[in-house]
């Protein structure tokens, strides 16, 4: 809303003043503006930026710093002295104040651009390079920075520059989470997995692969793509399935308490569970009693549930601190149907224990291929293909879901696929990305 003053100058005035680069009228005029109301935020931010333009950074800082100490001050107050202070040299004060403006306001991507130059300029590049990469991905999300015509003139020699910033930094530091690997193993050993890093930065083409497959997060070259794996490749399922029994029971009784279960995707808005979730829209249900999620363990869960947990001991589980296991009760409600979806990595398989099947039309596809679950017999898929679910039944289906390492790779990848995942899921958290 534009400020309009007794002798009739508004802040509109001294805006365009600035713009068009009339530096005279704009000292003047914000001057003025500040003189007959001296708390106005609007007044000393626009004062601010003048004095900036007119090469004044020092009074500027003065001015802003003043103002900063109330802390009520607005965004325009802390984000425009951060821009003082950086541009009169001390880049110390300066990150203090951009981390509080983006406190107050973190989706504005040109100041947080500006935060990343600033930790630059302080000799901390990996701070940088997360801030840069945030501030990058936020404008794309908005449709800005994407091309010349998405960016304005004054910025895109500075968005360019960030970009190359952004690929040689990341690259970098994803490979310096390899290099222990290499040094141990050799580079021969960790072929698939540094392949699998350029896919993932884009510096190669994903392998050309079966059509049905299509992981979202990481795809390792050269693993098998089948959409099922056959039973003689995992040792471990003999010793699951003998203890079905024990294990059901134990479901039995999570059943018998339906606040023990949550939905499998939080999802509030019973619209946009329609992308997930087809079938009976009044019943439809996903729901979970997870033991592991997002690998860290449910100790109440596996407390509760003796047997179950003793035989996951003896599963070759895949760990990655932060991602992996994924280990549940997944219950599927009658007349429900998981959508087709791909999975995020061909690095881990996915195996269902059967514990409770309804008669009926009740299965699981692959990659085209049906399979019909079988109580107390596991199957292992690959669910980077295209995959669903249903249960067109009047009764609950129950399967223990868990996964392990996909059988093609080595004890070697399989160490250097975990440092890999952690070190690309810290850096996407550390800059805001989830």
């Amino acid at each position: 809303m534009t400020e309009v003053v007794s002798d009739g100058l508004r802040q509109e005035d001294v805006e365009r003043a600035l713009t068009r680069g009339d530096l005279a009228a704009a000292l003047s005029g914000s001057a003025s503006l500040l003189e007959r109301d001296p708390r106005n935020w609007q007044f000393i931010a626009l004062r601010g930026a003048a004095l900036l333009r007119a090469g004044k950074a020092a009074e500027a800082v003065e001015l802003m710093t003043a103002a900063a100490r109330d802390p009520q001050a607005p965004y325009a107050i802390t984000s425009g002295l951060a821009v003082c202070q950086a541009t009169a040299g001390d880049l110390t004060a300066a990150r203090d104040n951009f981390a509080r403006a983006l406190e107050q306001h973190p989706d504005e991507f040109s100041l947080r651009l500006l935060y990343a130059e600033c930790l630059e300029g302080l000799g901390d590049p990996d701070a940088s390079l997360r801030q840069c990469f945030r501030a990058v991905h936020d404008a794309q999300a908005r449709g800005r920075w994407l091309n010349d015509a998405t960016t304005p003139p004054a910025w895109r020699e500075r968005i360019k520059r960030a970009m190359d910033a952004i690929d040689a930094g990341r690259q970098a530091l994803f490979q310096r989470a390899l290099a222990p690997h290499v040094a141990a193993f050799g580079a021969d050993a960790m072929r698939r997995v540094s392949s699998a890093l350029e896919v993932y930065l884009g510096l190669r083409a994903a392998p050309a692969s079966d059509p049905r497959q299509h992981p979202t997060f990481l795809w390792v070259p050269d693993l098998r793509p089948t959409p099922f794996f056959a039973r003689e490749q995992f040792g471990w399922y003999a010793q699951l399935e003998s203890a079905i029994d024990a294990i059901r029971a134990e479901l039995r009784e999570v059943l018998g308490r339906p606040s023990a279960l949550t939905p499998f995707l939080d999802i509030k808005d019973k619209k946009d569970e329609e992308k997930y979730l087809g079938g009976d829209s009044a019943g439809r249900a996903w729901d979970a009693y997870f033991f592991h999620r997002h690998g860290k363990p449910s100790d109440a869960h596996l407390q509760a549930c003796p047997a179950t947990a003793a035989a996951l001991e003896h599963v070759p589980l895949t760990r990655i601190p932060g991602h992996a296991p994924e280990v549940l009760f997944s219950v599927l409600a009658p007349q429900t149907h998981i959508k087709p979806h791909h999975g995020v990595t061909n690095t881990r398989v996915v195996t269902h224990l059967p514990l409770i099947i309804p008669a009926g039309d009740c299965q699981l596809v692959v990659g085209g291929e049906a399979h019909a679950w079988q109580e107390g017999r596991c199957v292992t898929f690959d669910d980077t293909f295209l995959h669903e679910a249903w249960n067109r039944t009047d009764e609950r289906r129950v399967v223990l879901i868990l996964d392990t390492w996909h059988p093609d790779l080595t004890e070697a990848e399989c160490s250097a696929l975990r440092d890999l995942v952690v070190e690309i899921g810290e850096f996407n958290t550390e800059a805001g990305i989830n």
